[in-house]
């Protein structure tokens, strides 16, 4: 072969590997990412005041947009969970399209899901290793005899639940280079992230609240009477029988599904898993800070679902939430065929494929205020 021929030759090799090796980066650009990060916060938890704790966060984003180490304005979301399952498992279930987190990763978001001081891989405080400091009801699952608590409140409280929040946040912006970030609250996580937002506004581009808990008068003391347990567990008939309750269409939920959710409910927390058949623990924490008063004068925009089954929180109480509501951009979503786990549920796509435009655009199905219904 002589060199007139080779050189062709060797333009089209080299042309080849150049390709191969655009299109590997793109590939691996596009890889999602999951990261593990430990937010150290000075606690105000009464359990552990001034104590140091360590919040767990689960990063899922693009490996290109991760390696950055920035990220364009208000493309950073951080999910807060609710009063009972961890963040991780909540919003990053591992079957299927049923991560949240990685639906909107793969429309470039860069995401994130604490654990509260208290849940899943954060720091517990000593007295949740203690199956004392359960009702007696609870205790008889796993003592032979009922025992006194030596922790008669909460461990934990709306107060340092904002303050746990706000240290996220605050690592977020630094650690992406944004000022502000958004926030999904789920169930107790809507007064969680909606009370966080009252506080820090500044801080937050938009919120999502899917079935957020609500009172329009909150009654609920601050700190939570000497009568009631320190937390509560729940075992697997327990989470069975509360989905059960709440179904209202045939085919709601995909059976392996609720199987991935609890088994990543025992890996979140080995304790409870050792005891009695495996159970989840969690802080018994009421919430206040967040009525009629405060979101009156709340600004950022908003969007409130609202599935139609759920008898956790109630569609009465999200309109409620959605009309006391201060803010002109807000928007409720109507979910069909869904319950207060409906991220979990065969119509979860519709619920992140809103939550994707919301962010993306400020609109559900092109509306930007008024209620959309979905599903139907």
């Amino acid at each position: 072969m002589n060199r007139r021929m080779l050189r062709p030759l060797t333009l089209a090799l080299l042309h080849f590997f150049l390709l191969a090796h655009l299109r590997l980066n793109a590939d691996d650009s596009a890889r999602l990412l999951r990261i593990d990060h430990y937010v150290p916060v000075k606690s105000i938890a009464p359990s552990m005041t001034g104590k140091l704790a360590q919040i767990y966060v689960r990063e899922v984003v693009r490996a290109g947009i991760g390696l950055r180490g920035s990220v364009a304005p208000d493309r950073v979301i951080l999910f807060v969970h609710g009063a009972g399952t961890p963040g991780e498992v909540a919003f990053d279930v591992r079957y299927q399209d049923y991560s949240w987190m990685a639906h909107l990763a793969n429309a470039g978001f860069d995401v994130f899901a604490m654990d509260m001081t208290g849940y899943g891989r954060s720091t517990r405080p000593d007295p949740m290793n203690d199956p004392c400091n359960l009702t007696k009801e609870q205790q008889t699952q796993f003592l032979s005899a009922p025992c006194s608590p030596d922790k008669a409140q909460s461990v934990t409280t709306p107060e340092s639940d904002w303050n746990d929040i706000g240290a996220v946040v605050d690592h977020l912006r630094k650690l992406r280079g944004v000022e502000r970030v958004g926030l999904v609250g789920w169930s107790l996580g809507g007064p969680r992230a909606g009370g966080y937002a009252a506080q820090d506004p500044d801080k937050v581009s938009r919120l999502l609240l899917f079935s957020p808990a609500y009172r329009r008068s909150s009654s609920t003391p601050r700190q939570q009477p000497a009568t009631r347990a320190a937390m509560n567990t729940q075992s697997r008939a327990d989470f069975d029988a509360n989905w059960d309750r709440q179904l209202g269409c045939p085919d709601q939920y995909d059976p392996l599904a609720r199987e991935a959710v609890w088994s990543e409910m025992m890996a979140a927390d080995p304790v409870g898993a050792s005891w009695g058949s495996g159970v989840r623990r969690a802080p018994n924490v009421g919430f206040s800070g967040w009525d009629s008063s405060v979101v009156a004068k709340m600004q950022i925009p908003a969007l409130f679902v609202a599935p139609v089954h759920d008898v956790q929180a109630t569609p009465k109480t999200i309109v409620e939430l959605m009309a006391d509501y201060g803010a002109k951009d807000k928007i409720l979503l109507d979910l069909a065929c869904a319950s207060h786990n409906a991220l979990w549920e065969r119509n979860h796509l519709l619920l992140f494929r809103a939550s994707l435009e919301w962010f993306s655009k400020g609109s559900v199905n092109g509306s930007r205020e008024g209620t959309v219904r979905m599903g139907y």
